[in-house]
């Protein structure tokens, strides 16, 4: 069942990949009459929506309270990698100790809930660096016992990227190729538009559900799918499969 009364977005990770696209949806969604993001500098964007509130994340839990969090949809799409943050603490700070303060302040100050990209494969107990960081989120953001958790865990993300790495680029080619192959088990590791991945946390936000969700990332593509094949190509610019 869908949300009807206006409400505030708080979106941490607002100028990332899925970050961008998801601000976009919010604003134009007409169920949020306010959407705030949390940004280390001006995003250089304007709407009469949007307000930007520069923090350091470093200090989050002291500088998000209640006058933002309270009874908010609070978004997290905060992500980098290793070589882009410079060793594997730098990247824990990003990955699992940022997106973690804004769930325990989001929990403190009254939050409805929280939804939050991790990855496909996260685990605590993976012996892969990064899917065991984002699996230690996991596990402690459903410690909180947040009113409503919605966590989106996608493959390989496909969108226009800031800065295009070599082996992004390979990566990207090699699941467009890989792609008519990937069928019955395999399909889960399809590659998925950061649209559609943006598409599903709103919707998610606005439906009401358990209190803890994991949507997968088959899933999420086909979430994304149905929608698209019900709005018509014309009218269904927010998503892209």
């Amino acid at each position: 069942m869908s949300k009807k009364q206006s409400t505030t977005a708080v979106v941490a990770g607002a100028t990332g990949l899925v970050g961008q696209q998801l601000v976009r949806q919010l604003l134009e969604h007409p169920a949020y009459r306010q959407v705030i993001v949390l940004v280390r500098r001006d995003m250089g964007l304007s709407h009469p929506k949007l307000v930007q509130k520069l923090i350091s994340f470093d200090r989050l839990g002291e500088e998000v309270g209640s006058e933002i969090l309270k009874q908010a949809d609070v978004f997290c799409t905060l992500g980098t990698t290793i070589k882009q943050a410079g060793s594997q603490e730098a990247f824990r700070k990003v990955d699992y100790t940022y997106p973690l303060e804004l769930g325990r302040a989001a929990r403190k100050y009254g939050a409805a809930k929280m939804i939050v990209v991790t990855a496909m494969a996260s685990s605590d107990k993976s012996k892969l660096f990064y899917n065991r960081v984002k699996g230690e989120l996991e596990r402690e953001l459903i410690r909180l016992s947040l009113p409503r958790l919605v966590i989106l865990r996608p493959s390989f993300m496909l969108g226009n990227r800031d800065k295009k790495r070599l082996g992004e680029k390979m990566g990207i080619i090699m699941f467009q190729f890989l792609r008519p192959f990937m069928v019955g088990p395999f399909s889960q590791y399809k590659a998925v538009h950061s649209k559609s991945v943006a598409w599903v946390m709103v919707d998610a936000s606005l439906r009401t559900g358990p209190k803890l969700e994991v949507i997968e990332s088959n899933d999420i593509a086909q979430r994304a799918a149905r929608h698209h094949s019900k709005s018509g190509s014309g009218r269904s610019s927010a998503v892209h499969q």
